[in-house]
């Protein structure tokens, strides 16, 4: 191998070196590299090496050209410093990284060509290999990913903070109809884009005592004295944007045990107890969401979110004493963003760390506490809304309980100098809870302590002071705020869907990738009857690769010239997946009672998991299978109506069902969905939307047309009446058309084979007390369903409504919700960091 002197990058600040063997973009060099790791990495010959092996090979490969971006940014901080965004949440669900890094470096045909060179015709064949990171959950998760690509992509400095959970949420199975959690193994192969940095790892404690003292100087100050400890190892993962030299980091805490083995305890032969704190320690980071209906599972996920905030913010504060930065001016290098309730223990923590470790005095502690962090609320549940019991949190943290009594003993005064003698307001506000079982309220200390805070959509934000905070919006009116969520399109178009992709280039040039409003011109087409048969055609081979891995993995044959009906999304009450089901059934009804003229032949797809605790859930899972199982072996519904669940949803399932779907349910009750994102991939992927006034399918409707969006269901005043005047879904059965049949069905054991108890649960909770208003919404969804259907019959028309949906979806990209954030919250501004290479 010819040995080449490394070039120096010459950068607007002391520079960092690259290989350029390992900087190079072209298919010779990508070549080059991957026959590099393969020998030098993986201790494989070409001739001998598995798929895995060459994935491995090409995602090393690509890794050494973001190694160059990554740390030219560094470097770039470091001489000159700037404000970094830190985004702290407990899900990061980034997907497959080979792919999309391809995508970024604009090296996906020299990849495919250098594949070749190894006899791999397809780079399918490769990118299938991946293991799907199982780092978050839902959407959550994936909006924070989302995010990270826009600030690297907008060349914005930021770092994504979380945990590098050991296993993922769980892979999901079906079983006889039924959901089975199995583990997600994803490491269990290694994983080429992480970065260890043991080197850098922090020390977090949990539980002991606390004591008073005076310092030097006579002041009264406390220390922390843990029982417990636990370390916490960085590992790094480069977060590169779009053609661009910005490398932005997610950084992953494992956890470690400060002893990993007691000699001693082996010697005697306590063979458990020598590894018993290895055990207890690692466990932190083990699992993602360890189920919190036992004692040890709370204290379990507490201990998981101190743990990931705490290494957060002590390397925040590192990063400022290694470059001899004030602590002070902590508010001038760091924006920490709350992703919702999980992290907001980061307020105790950064006082903590500011009081005890830096001896500040308390109002200087809080002045920088609450000029450097923001709160996002993501749910107006109140279960989601997390509450810690007292005796739980003052046994793992006694340190933090002390400072957030303090925190709202200060803030409860204030609230009495506004509001003198209320006592009913200081109940509502405080940061304790004292009905029932004392907790401390997390989201109250998050809004106490955020200089902003801001919910997902218009309408979320407008209910979050409305109904969930009034008492604080009132205090604070300018600290309330909104941002609709956005979703990266670079994922969701550009790679998700390379037809679609290649037709809007075509139309519009390649702009609309990082300028998403550009796409605003293919109304241009909207009137073309040959380019909306393009359009048409285009979606049509979509379809027909969802169609062949639907065979291949359900066994289930389904026609792509169907219109393809979609809910994937997390199984849960609100999002009504047994609505849809319910109207499934009245399909299913209306063919088998030859009432079925004027009905779109439907392919309806559902996929989601459920969380392993939630039995009404994954009845309905059960319940989405026992139709399927009974429409699908129906002759009757034979080029009319199929049904399929599809197992395991993640990113890499969502990569080829968002650009396969003609119609989008998003349909959850009025009020309980903060936003969704979901519902925006589907739009840019020009499916058309059939939904309720919840989140952001009402700024979706605006953005769309009412013309080009299916519209039902009560609204919020709607249900909100409903509710107060004591609904009585019982009472509404009779008067609903084709309600009473369906459900009898259901009763009968029709769709379980004849097991009429299987589903009863179910129906006991609709007819009962229907919590998220089923049946009160039923007849209108059908109404918006026939609707549907007219729309179906009349392609062009329809082709025409599906090109407007992706055309007007430029304000749901997650570039411009960035920019909102960088502009009105975090005051972040781009730092484009400029590489250029010379020979010494």
């Amino acid at each position: 191998m010819t040995e080449h002197q490394p070039r120096a990058l010459r950068l607007p600040t002391p520079g960092c070196y690259a290989d350029p063997d390992r900087s190079g973009l072209a298919a010779d060099d990508v070549f080059d590299g991957m026959t590099e790791h393969l020998f030098y990495t993986l201790g494989k010959l070409a001739p001998a090496a598995s798929r895995h092996d060459l994935y491995m090979a090409l995602s090393y490969a690509v890794r050494d050209r973001l190694m160059t971006r990554y740390l030219a940014g560094i470097e770039a901080l470091s001489a000159t410093p700037t404000r970094v965004v830190a985004y702290l949440s407990a899900e990061f669900l980034i997907g497959p990284q080979l792919s999309n890094n391809l995508l970024m470096l604009g090296i996906r045909d020299a990849a495919a060509e250098a594949l070749r060179r190894f006899g791999i015709a397809d780079l399918e064949e490769i990118l299938d290999v991946e293991e799907e990171p199982g780092l978050g959950n839902g959407g959550l998760g994936r909006l924070a990913a989302c995010f990270l690509e826009s600030l690297a992509s907008l060349q914005i400095p930021a770092t994504g903070y979380g945990i590098r959970y050991e296993f993922g949420i769980f892979d999901q199975l079906i079983r006889d109809g039924w959901q089975v959690e199995i583990t997600d193994k994803w490491l269990k192969a290694g994983w080429p884009w992480e970065i260890p940095h043991p080197d850098q790892a922090c020390f977090v404690g949990f539980g002991g005592r606390t004591e008073s003292y005076r310092d030097e100087r006579g002041a009264y100050r406390v220390r922390w004295i843990p029982d417990e400890h636990a370390i916490g190892v960085p590992h790094d993962v480069p977060v590169l944007g779009y053609r661009v030299n910005t490398c932005d980091r997610l950084r992953l805490w494992r956890a470690d045990a400060t002893e990993s083995f007691d000699f001693y305890a082996f010697n005697i032969g306590d063979y458990y107890g020598a590894v018993e704190e290895k055990v207890g320690s690692e466990t932190l980071s083990k699992v993602l969401y360890p189920n919190d209906g036992t004692d040890e599972g709370r204290r379990l996920r507490l201990k998981q979110q101190h743990f990931f905030v705490s290494c957060s913010l002590q390397d925040m504060i590192r990063s400022l004493d290694q470059r001899g930065i004030p602590i002070q001016e902590f508010p001038d290098h760091w924006a920490v963003q709350l992703n919702d309730t999980h992290p907001s223990i980061a307020v105790a923590e950064l006082m903590r760390l500011l009081l005890d470790d830096k001896h500040l005095e308390w109002e200087q502690a809080w002045d920088i506490t609450t000029r450097c962090i923001s709160y996002t609320n993501h749910t107006l549940l109140p279960e989601a809304l997390e509450k810690w019991g007292l005796d739980l949190f003052g046994s793992l943290l006694p340190r933090h309980l002390e400072l957030i009594y303090e925190i709202n003993r200060r803030f409860l005064q204030q609230v009495r100098l506004r509001y003198p003698g209320n006592d009913q307001i200081l109940r509502k506000v405080s940061i304790i809870d004292d009905d029932g079982g004392k907790a401390v309220r997390m989201a109250h200390l998050a809004t106490v302590a955020s200089h902003h805070v801001n919910g997902v959509a218009a309408l979320h934000s407008q209910l979050v002071t409305s109904d969930l905070f009034p008492e604080f919006a009132a205090l604070w009116p300018n600290k309330f705020t909104n941002v609709t969520n956005g979703v990266t399109p670079r994922r969701w178009v550009a790679l998700a869907n390379p037809q679609l992709s290649a037709l809007l280039t075509e139309a519009v040039g390649e702009g609309w990738i990082t300028d998403l409003d550009q796409l605003r011109q293919l109304e241009r087409f909207a009137d073309d009857p040959a380019f909306l048969e393009r359009w048409g055609a285009t979606k049509l081979s979509v379809k027909r690769h969802l169609t062949h891995y639907i065979h291949s993995h359900t066994g289930v044959l389904v026609d792509p010239a169907s219109m393809f009906d979609v809910q994937v999304k997390r199984i849960h009450e609100y999002k009504r997946q047994h609505l849809n089901a319910l109207q499934v059934i009245a399909q299913y009804l209306r063919i088998k009672n030859g009432q079925a003229e004027g009905m779109a032949p439907r392919t309806v797809i559902f996929g989601g998991k459920a969380a392993p605790g939630y039995y009404m859930a994954k009845l309905i899972i059960r319940f989405i299978n026992g139709i399927a199982e009974t429409v699908n072996s129906d002759p009757d519904m034979d080029g009319r109506l199929r049904v399929v669940f599809l197992p395991d949803y993640n990113v890499k399932l969502g990569e080829r069902v968002y650009p396969a779907a003609d119609l989008s349910e998003q349909i959850s009750t009025a009020g309980k969905e903060a936003s969704g994102t979901g519902n925006m991939k589907f739009a840019m992927n020009g499916a058309l939307t059939i939904g309720t006034l919840d989140g952001a399918n009402v700024e979706i409707r605006e953005q769309v047309g009412a013309d080009n969006f299916f519209l039902f269901g009560r609204t919020t005043e709607e249900i909100a009446t409903l509710h107060a005047e004591g609904y009585r879904p019982w009472e509404l059965i009779a008067s609903i058309p084709e309600l009473p049949q369906v459900l009898r069905l259901v009763e009968q054991g029709h769709f379980s084979n004849g097991d009429g108890d299987l589903f009863r649960p179910l129906l006991q909770n609709l007819t009962g007390q229907d919590p998220f208003f089923v049946l009160a919404d039923f007849a209108d969804y059908l109404r918006a369903q026939e609707a549907v259907n007219r729309a179906w019959a009349d392609r062009p028309r329809w082709n025409r409504m599906s090109l407007l949906n992706t055309a007007r979806t430029g304000f749901f990209s997650s570039d411009r919700s960035i920019r909102e954030y960088a502009q009105r919250i975090w005051r972040a501004e781009e730092f484009p960091v400029t590489i250029t290479c010379e020979l010494d």
